[in-house]
């Protein structure tokens, strides 16, 4: 089978051996993947316990073509994975044997993958195949991150960092769908633009000198704020949490905070919440909403397997909205 694979010289679409499942796998004939942050910071050599080669991608849609008996209900229908391995017993935070989907484990980008028949879920009827391999990562991410961390409900007023990624993309859609009202933040006027159209009331260019000032003036503050950034942003959006406000991590694209402002922290009793993948429980529930608010993932590009590398650098250049997808078919 052709697969996109990460060696110590770089991405390389290559000529594989077709997978064969093991006892407990189901064997998927991938029709689309897409790219997460993730798949690019193993490609930088920023990711713990890189092991190469290994064929990348956590995200994927297709169709079940081979199934172990107690699976057999899976062949010939479409699918997507849950591409979280080995959450463990409690539901608070994963356990130590946790992993994601597509290193070390071989992933998506590839014609064929194998997974355990517990991971896979029958893919949402309203999506098209790249919408559906867009959803799982982002979809699970957001919707722990909004839903079951944040515990945004209907009348919080929202506010979601770094528009654009397919994460906060999903967020946004999430908040909406729980009747929350949202705002955004991106150094794109024109991604301001498209998440207005997606739904938020307004949004700020954290390239303007006075977008804190600009929020705060519009919003008496938020009950809810969702963060990818991190850096030295952080300190700006506890200026602009509600007192007893939620402020969620889900990464720290600008690093870690440089000097952190405790007094404003505990004098407004605000909640920072850590917030990575979820459990399998998450996953199912995320599908639920997807389907019964019709949410449809935002793509952004689609490529081929031979050109996943000008997939990856269009995600290094942070030039997309929404998910960058590869066709593996």
């Amino acid at each position: 089978m052709n697969a996109v694979v990460l060696t110590s010289s770089g991405l390389e679409t290559q000529t594989v051996p077709t997978p064969t499942p093991a006892a407990g796998e189901v064997r998927i004939a991938l029709s689309a993947a897409a790219l997460n942050h993730r798949d690019q910071y193993i490609r930088d050599g920023k990711y713990a316990k890189i092991q190469l080669p290994c064929v990348l991608g956590s995200d994927g849609c297709g169709v079940v073509d081979m199934a172990p008996d107690e699976a057999s209900h899976l062949l010939g229908q479409r699918v997507v994975i849950d591409p979280s391995f080995d959450w463990g017993t409690n539901p608070a935070a994963q356990g130590p044997h946790f992993s994601i989907l597509g290193m070390p484990r071989q992933g998506t980008f590839a014609e064929y993958v194998c997974v355990p028949w517990q991971n896979v879920h029958l893919a949402p009827s309203h999506l098209t195949d790249a919408e559906a391999a867009a959803l799982p990562l982002a979809g699970l991410t957001a919707y722990r991150a909004i839903m079951v961390q944040g515990a945004v409900k209907r009348g919080d007023v929202v506010l979601v960092t770094g528009i654009g990624g397919g994460v906060a993309t999903m967020v946004l859609q999430f908040a909406l769908a729980a009747g929350a009202t949202v705002w955004v933040t991106s150094g794109s006027d024109a991604k301001l633009e498209r998440a207005r159209e997606l739904g938020a009331r307004g949004g700020a260019n954290y390239h303007v000198d006075t977008w804190t000032a600009d929020l705060a003036n519009a919003v008496s503050g938020f009950d809810c704020i969702v963060d990818s950034v991190g850096g030295d942003l952080v300190n700006d959006l506890t200026g602009l949490a509600r007192a007893g406000g939620r402020i969620v991590f889900y990464g720290t694209s600008r690093g870690s905070v440089p000097s952190l402002n405790l007094h404003r922290i505990y004098w407004k009793q605000l909640h920072l919440v850590g917030s990575t993948m979820g459990t399998p429980d998450d996953f199912r529930a995320m599908l639920d909403v997807v389907r019964q608010h019709q949410l449809r993932p935002v793509v952004d590009s689609v490529y081929t397997l031979a050109q996943a590398e000008q997939a990856f650098d269009r995600m290094k250049q942070s030039e997309q909205l929404g998910k960058i997808v590869i066709s593996c078919n």
